[in-house]
């Protein structure tokens, strides 16, 4: 017997579909940031969001401020779904954001443990070894301060203090994602990922430098990586969705070329037969 919650939203999928895709939030978000992809990818994209601990149906555990503890611990969540499914189904990693460096965190993981996913996506954010240090990190300040910051950097909506009972649920993930994100620091080393890696931004996205976008192609032995722009800022996801998913949709399923679903069984045809 294990109290083990689920790690993903939903551990059933489309039977049609040619790759699974697991998607970590942003700094703040939950399972809602990626929850309407379920069926605007379906059905040949099944789609994981991640449950973080924290938040969704995890509040009751605490939440890890450290990428690299997010990172072992989403491996050991991909991997157990992975391991129910039981099939050759390849799988992708999406991340927007603190999201991004957690799903690459992800993918070196499990490149370690022998089970790579066929492509990393990365949206909005730079390489994890060209992320320098906050000059003013805002983590641990004061709860009012802290949230007067994140509001600052469009992290989460003014209407938030309107709610006080949903930002107490809220505040802890938040600042812990923030602490995560700060103190992050890449470690050079290991296997380049042997995977492509699709790097996502907005056009107008005025917290990236956009020539170090480039650099993502240094975190992987695949030659090609695909750079792809879209109409907004840093939030582009929720402005330009319908685009975004378009060009999501098509990557994966180029990822996914080898791989073909097995057929439907035909169950009614051989309940039939069995009478």
């Amino acid at each position: 017997m294990t109290d083990r919650q689920p790690r993903t939203r939903r551990q059933e999928g489309p039977a049609d579909a040619r790759i699974r895709v697991f998607c970590f939030p942003h700094a703040g978000a939950g399972t809602g940031a990626h929850r309407a992809w379920i069926t605007a990818l379906a059905p040949d994209i099944d789609v994981h969001p991640m449950v973080l601990p924290g938040r969704d149906g995890r509040y009751t555990e605490p939440p890890r401020s450290s990428v690299t503890a997010l990172a072992r611990g989403c491996a050991d969540d991909v991997a157990e779904v992975l391991d129910h499914a039981a099939d050759d189904r390849p799988y992708a990693l999406f991340g927007h954001s603190l999201g991004a460096v957690t799903a690459y965190e992800t993918a070196r993981v499990l490149l370690r443990r022998g089970r790579p996913p066929a492509m990393l996506v990365v949206s909005g954010s730079e390489p994890p070894h060209r992320l320098t240090p906050p000059a003013r990190p805002c983590h641990d300040l004061p709860d009012d301060t802290f949230l007067a910051e994140v509001i600052r950097l469009g992290g989460t909506s003014p209407e938030i203090r309107e709610e006080p009972e949903l930002l107490r649920l809220m505040l802890p993930a938040l600042r812990a994602d923030f602490a995560a994100a700060e103190t992050y620091r890449h470690r050079p080393g290991g296997l380049p990922l042997p995977i492509p890696i699709a790097v996502y931004a907005g056009a107008e996205d005025m917290t990236l430098v956009p020539r170090r976008l480039d650099d993502w192609g240094q975190l992987t032995r695949v030659p090609v990586v695909r750079h792809r722009r879209f109409p907004g800022g840093h939030f582009y996801l929720d402005t330009g969705r319908p685009l975004a998913l378009q060009a999501l949709r098509h990557d994966l399923m180029q990822a996914a070329t080898p791989y073909h679903a097995p057929p439907r069984t035909p169950t009614a045809h051989l309940s039939r037969r069995s009478l």
